[in-house]
């Protein structure tokens, strides 16, 4: 049969037209009930500088808020709203040992220390931190996969924590708060629980 504009000669519509008119469907009964792409971040800066941390970690955060927000990063000389000062640790423990002695598990630590300031030096978040863990199972035989699954894990971590920032970055409401609207520092106080498998 031949084919006009999507439609063929017997008036019937074709495959890609129908699927095309299903998804137009589908979306807007979507946006009828309320539902909202998740992500989307209201920051109360508009251009924000990050110091210290990892490239990737950077690029990462970058991502995340420029993507889910109308915040932008600039460098800390382009006259930011606030910056964001990092650091990160990470570390190795022996978790369990078999009946002869041989670390049999490690326990990962990843450990994120951040302070938010103001363009006029306030204090929006206080000094805090975000502790992780990830347990990995250890053979000798193994060494440079073993290595490589720490370097996984530890990526994992690290994106985590990052994910969890954007989040806290989006509780401070005001450039300039009162002294009772401040946004309380946060840190591990407890050890970290056993870490997942």
């Amino acid at each position: 049969m031949r084919k006009t504009k999507g439609v063929d000669v017997t008036g019937t519509v074709s495959t890609s037209r129908r699927s095309f008119l299903t998804l137009l469907g589908g979306a807007a009964m979507l946006s009828a009930c309320g539902f909202q792409l998740r992500g989307q971040q209201d920051y109360a800066f508009k251009r924000l500088a990050i110091t210290g941390g990892t490239p990737q970690m950077i690029a990462r955060l970058e991502r995340m808020v420029q993507g889910g927000s109308d915040t932008v990063i600039v460098k800390p000389f382009e006259k930011p709203d606030a910056t964001l000062n990092l650091s990160e640790g990470q570390g190795m423990r022996t978790l369990s040992l078999n009946a002869q002695g041989v670390i049999q598990e490690y326990e990962l630590v990843f450990n994120l220390s951040y302070t938010l300031l103001g363009s006029d030096g306030t204090l929006l978040i206080p000094p805090s931190s975000i502790a992780l863990n990830r347990s990995m199972t250890y053979s000798d035989q193994y060494t440079l996969a073993k290595s490589q699954e720490a370097t996984l894990l530890y990526n994992d971590m690290r994106n985590d924590a990052v994910d969890q920032l954007t989040r806290r970055l989006a509780t401070v409401r005001s450039l300039h708060p009162a002294p009772g609207e401040q946004t309380p520092g946060v840190t591990p106080r407890a050890p970290l629980p056993v870490p997942p498998l």
